[in-house]
């Protein structure tokens, strides 16, 4: 049985929104995933630095942090 065009625009209509939340609780879950691996990166570089001689220690920089939130990224993804 075929639906009324009423029918098939609420079906479409709540596809659409179902597409919609979908879309965006995956953009959350990215950016979160995201913070998380530069949170891990940060405590990582932390540890490290606190475990070096005060004549090795070096500054943790911006650049350090998201090198190595970026390696961590790429390692878990692959």
């Amino acid at each position: 049985m075929a639906l009324t065009p009423e029918m098939q625009a609420t079906v479409d209509q709540s596809n659409a929104i179902e597409d919609n939340r979908s879309s965006n609780m995956a953009a959350q879950e990215t950016k979160r995933a995201k913070l998380e691996t530069l949170r891990m990166a940060k405590e990582i570089l932390v540890e490290n630095r606190r475990t070096q001689a005060a004549a090795e220690a070096t500054d943790i920089t911006a650049s350090a942090l998201t090198a190595l939130a970026t390696d961590l990224n790429t390692f878990v993804n692959n």
